[in-house]
């Protein structure tokens, strides 16, 4: 019979090749794997699940479910080739996810911000202010992005040249979450945005090396996750959306949630049958489950207020 850290390595090269990342997954059932062996374990119990997952005792308990969760996955797999196997029973560990309420950005709202990244001083310690000429362009297109295609960070982050294709109006999406691909339609104006950016960015890196990426830094490498927070709430701030020692506000991924809840919205308004089309929405958001999209739309007033007008609707009907 395989050895624990045998199993773990098989199951994560089985989850793997499904799409499925498992960065901390991965890392924390090899240090279970260790855990085991430092006791001379040869199968799982619950004692020792439980133990490993509480072994860092300042941890949150949020952090306590998630490496629980991890062990609980893998013995239900592990359970098939040893019976003396026990799976972590539900709620060991009992912690409910505290969502962040997502703000609505308004039009205006968005018409701001995405003024406010033209201004040059998004980058104030950039000592070469020839170099962080582009910037601006490059968070407008950013942000403006997010806002009307409902992308994750990462994967705007991710585009390349390649993945652009402005005759058709597509753009490609590659190794999304799960390692999916998809597809992406722009609008028109959108297109004509990115086709102004796209040939800045040849001007402006014309002669110099530069990246593959659409987006990049002043240095022409890939845009860093940490300045395009900064750069972001920057901008936030200067529009009022955050005041000048805030440390929690509206945020860039709000944007998604905003370009889901005003999709159903449109659908609400146009007289479609949101319910039946939600499964449109949730592959163009890249989600493996509706109810991934669900959470999305909730808590939109505006949504809530066209899903009440059509059951009035209904209920008026003569019968």
């Amino acid at each position: 019979m395989n050895t624990i850290r045998q199993a773990i390595k098989e199951y994560l090269a089985m989850r793997r090749s499904l799409g499925f990342k498992l960065r901390e997954a991965g890392t924390g059932l090899l240090d279970f794997a260790a855990f085991m062996e430092g006791r001379r374990a040869t199968y799982i119990t619950q004692a020792l699940a439980l133990a490993w997952a509480q072994k860092p005792t300042n941890a949150q308990p949020s952090h306590w479910a998630g490496r629980l969760t991890y062990i609980r996955q893998f013995a239900r797999y592990r359970s098939a080739s040893d019976p003396r196997t026990q799976i972590p029973a539900l709620g060991l560990l009992p912690f409910k996810p505290k969502r962040a309420t997502p703000y609505l950005y308004s039009n205006t709202e968005i018409r701001e911000l995405l003024r406010a990244t033209l201004n040059r001083s998004l980058a104030p310690h950039c000592p070469d202010r020839g170099a962080c000429a582009l910037l601006p362009q490059v968070y407008y297109c950013l942000f403006g992005l997010l806002s009307v295609s409902g992308l994750r960070l990462g994967e705007a982050r991710n585009l390349e040249l390649k993945d652009v294709d402005l005759k058709a109006g597509v753009l490609t999406i590659r190794g999304g979450k799960f390692g999916k691909d998809r597809w992406i339609p722009l609008h028109a104006s959108t297109c004509k945005v990115l086709a102004d950016y796209i040939d800045r960015r040849q001007r402006h890196w014309a002669g110099r090396p530069v990246s593959s990426y659409l987006l990049v830094s002043s240095w022409g490498n890939r845009l860093d996750t940490g300045a395009i927070h900064r750069a972001f709430y920057t901008a936030s701030r200067r529009i009022g959306l955050r005041g000048a020692s805030d440390s929690h506000g509206p945020r860039l991924h709000d944007l998604r949630h905003v370009f889901a809840t005003t999709t159903l919205v449109n659908w609400y308004r146009s007289n479609q049958d949101p319910e039946r089309r939600l499964p449109l929405l949730s592959a163009f958001l890249g989600h493996t489950h509706v109810a991934d999209t669900q959470w999305y739309l909730n808590g939109s007033p505006e949504l809530m207020r066209e899903a009440m007008r059509r059951l009035e609707h209904r209920w008026r009907k003569p019968s």
